[in-house]
């Protein structure tokens, strides 16, 4: 569940610089493409069959990708067909994964449980998914835009919350009250209900508080006694920390393998949006109801007319993409009807699939992040792999659109994640924009989408402002509003959120240089005001001022050092969170980012000083043609600085991140 920090780290990582508990389809990478010949016959997806596949594969991909262990579990037509656990689940003592004992943390796979109760509330009538959830709330969520927020809003990621990373992580149990978090973290708003998608694990912890309100049983408890036990699932809890009987069976969770390091248990907040622990045959139980349309043996845990429902397309961001059903987001691929969820802590990482028409499921998961985060490009390429294998697919042939190079030109420029912190991480997620290049040949490449080489993919433009990736099966759209003008783009690889336009000045290909030339010309002062000073000294000499010249002299000044140092500070910001995640999720660079802000206003202040000691200089009696244009740099420098400081909120004295 701790996607939140994965993309934010990736939006870091892109200016110079994973984790929160979060979980939607690794957006960065891709598989190899597909073949355009398959097989005339797949083989038959049997046990020896996928023995073999997974065989040659994950021993192969877990010691490239520097990962401890992982397990895989597919179930097919009503049974478990296959479930094999790899490498260890603990390095010191050498034990082996097994699917059957091996606990690992399955992040934001959770939800699944979390939506299926809320189907089972619904189901019996005590919860209605277009009602305003306040009416279920002991406090209210603040109204805006005239809309109310609803379930269905909350199972489609689309209740407008701005993003939140906050305490995600806690450090101690009594952190994981979901009561107390949800009461103390109410996000912002800052799209109207029901219009755009943006991922929130807040929005998922209000759906699990809901139902503890609305059943009156504690959350933990209504998943183990309604869903858990029914589906015969003993070795899967939300208990945090585990109990005494499961947790000599938690897998051990690494960063890298070779590192070797035993990470702590990895407490969640908020706890329905990712702080289950299960295993692997356990996971196979909860498939197979699903596929089986809330029938698990002779139990049921949804009636099928229910589980239909929740099986069914609620929200795209464009038609024909990949959206959300009720809670699962929907993977169509080779061909076939797909819905799954994944799920990330910080070391352990999960996938589950399944394959609605053809009766399938598979479910992965690893305890360890690996060699520069390699196990989301492990899972891609699993799931890519598995289904290119036993359901081959040949796409059609479709020429390129008539107006590809003219629509490549409109829709170039930078792109914002709508899942975000705007109230207090602006700055962060500025720096992380990503970037539509039109080359000449008319198709597309975009930053943020990438092969395992990290080289961009290319798109081409088959329909209007309609792309699909070349010699791939991947989807990007691009949106426009009714004069023209492009509002987002969205692909079908991460249906939980878009990438909207951003105007020029807010681009990073635009203030990033126009950043560094003003703290250059800033840098530059300091170094001429201290170099004079020496100078000046040496030769026992002073300027003739006033007393009024000095003073204002000396602010402007330490008003130059103030941009310079407030501006550095963010970026240093940046690069701790980079290399420390838990800081900012544990709150720790709060006090940092107060700092910041006051030195933030005492730039702004110091922009009137400069402005001051320039007017001053510039009506001075012997000044020459140079001092003065210096200083009109300055200022315009200046000026600059002090727009970023306020376009970018890094004044606001927010923290609420």
């Amino acid at each position: 569940m701790t996607r939140t920090l994965q993309i934010l780290l990736a939006c870091l990582l892109a200016c110079a610089c994973s984790v929160a508990v979060a979980q939607v389809p690794p957006p960065a990478t891709h598989a190899p493409a597909t073949s355009a010949t398959p097989p005339a016959a797949p083989p038959a997806m049997t046990p020896g069959d996928l023995s073999a596949f997974f065989g040659g594969m994950l021993p192969y991909m877990l010691a490239r990708g520097d990962i401890a262990g992982g397990v895989v579990a597919v179930v097919k037509d009503g049974k478990v067909l296959f479930a094999r656990g790899y490498g260890y689940a603990d390095l010191n003592t050498r034990t082996p994964v097994s699917p059957a004992t091996t606990l690992f943390r399955i992040g934001s796979v959770s939800k699944l449980f979390t939506w299926t109760a809320v189907m089972r509330l619904v189901e019996q009538h005590k919860l209605d998914l277009d009602r305003d959830i306040n009416a279920y709330l002991d406090f209210r969520i603040p109204p805006r835009f005239g809309k109310p927020i609803t379930l269905r809003d909350l199972m489609t990621h689309t209740p407008g919350f701005e993003d939140t990373a906050r305490d995600l992580l806690p450090a101690a149990p009594a952190g994981t009250n979901l009561e107390r978090y949800l009461k103390a973290h109410i996000p912002a708003r800052i799209f109207p209900p029901g219009k755009v998608v943006a991922y929130s694990n807040y929005g998922a912890g209000l759906a699990g508080y809901i139902v503890q309100r609305v059943s009156g049983e504690p959350f933990d408890d209504y998943i183990q006694q309604h869903i858990l036990a029914p589906l015969d699932m003993h070795h899967s809890t939300f208990a945090q920390p585990l109990p005494a009987s499961l947790a000599p069976l938690l897998a051990k969770g690494y960063a890298t393998a070779s590192d070797g390091d035993a990470k702590p248990f990895e407490l969640a907040n908020p706890a329905p949006a990712g702080a289950m622990t299960s295993s692997a045959l356990d996971m196979a139980n909860f498939m197979l109801a699903q596929l089986q349309d809330g029938r698990f043996g002779d139990t049921r845990i949804l009636s099928q007319a229910t589980a239909e429902w929740m099986h069914s397309p609620q929200h795209t961001s464009a038609p024909g993409l990949n959206g959300f059903d009720l809670g699962f987001y929907q993977e169509n691929r080779n061909g076939q009807r797909i819905i799954g969820h994944g799920g990330d802590t910080i070391v352990f990482h999960s996938d589950l699939h399944l394959l609605l028409d053809a009766g399938v499921g598979l479910f992965m998961s690893f305890n360890s992040a690996g060699k520069n985060g390699a196990v989301n490009d492990v899972r891609t390429a699993i799931f890519h792999a598995f289904l290119d294998r036993y359901f081959p697919f040949r796409p059609k042939p479709e020429p390129t659109w008539k107006d590809a190079k003219a629509d490549a030109a409109r829709v170039a420029g930078s792109y914002e994640s709508s899942r975000r912190n705007q109230s207090a991480l602006r700055f962060l997620y500025l720096l992380g924009q990503a970037h539509v290049n039109a080359l000449p040949d008319g198709t597309l490449t975009v930053s943020t989408l990438k092969d395992f080489a990290g080289t961009p993919w290319h798109w081409r433009e088959i329909g209007p402002l309609h792309y699909r990736e070349v010699n791939g099966q991947g989807l990007l759209d691009f949106v426009a509003d009714a004069q023209g003008r492009i509002l987002y783009f969205a692909t079908s690889d991460n249906p939980a959120s878009i990438a909207q336009r951003m105007p020029t000045r807010l681009s990073p290909a635009t203030f990033v240089p126009l950043l560094g030339i003003a703290l250059a010309i800033a840098l530059a002062t300091l170094l001429v005001w201290v170099g004079g000073w020496c100078v000046r000294r040496h030769f026992a000499r002073s300027i003739e001022l006033s007393r009024p010249q000095r003073i204002v002299r000396r602010w402007s000044r330490l008003g130059v050092l103030a941009c310079v140092v407030v501006m550095v500070g963010w970026f240093l910001f940046v690069a701790a969170i980079s290399a420390n995640e838990l800081l900012l999720v544990r709150g720790g660079l709060t006090p940092w980012m107060y700092l910041l802000y006051a030195l933030g206003v005492a730039a702004l202040l110091g922009v009137l000083a400069v402005v001051a000691n320039a007017a001053t200089a510039w009506f001075a009696p012997r000044r020459g043609r140079w001092v003065r244009a210096g200083e009109i740099m300055l200022v315009a420098a200046m000026f600059y600085m002090a727009w970023l400081i306020v376009a970018f909120g890094l004044v606001s004295f927010n923290v609420r991140f």
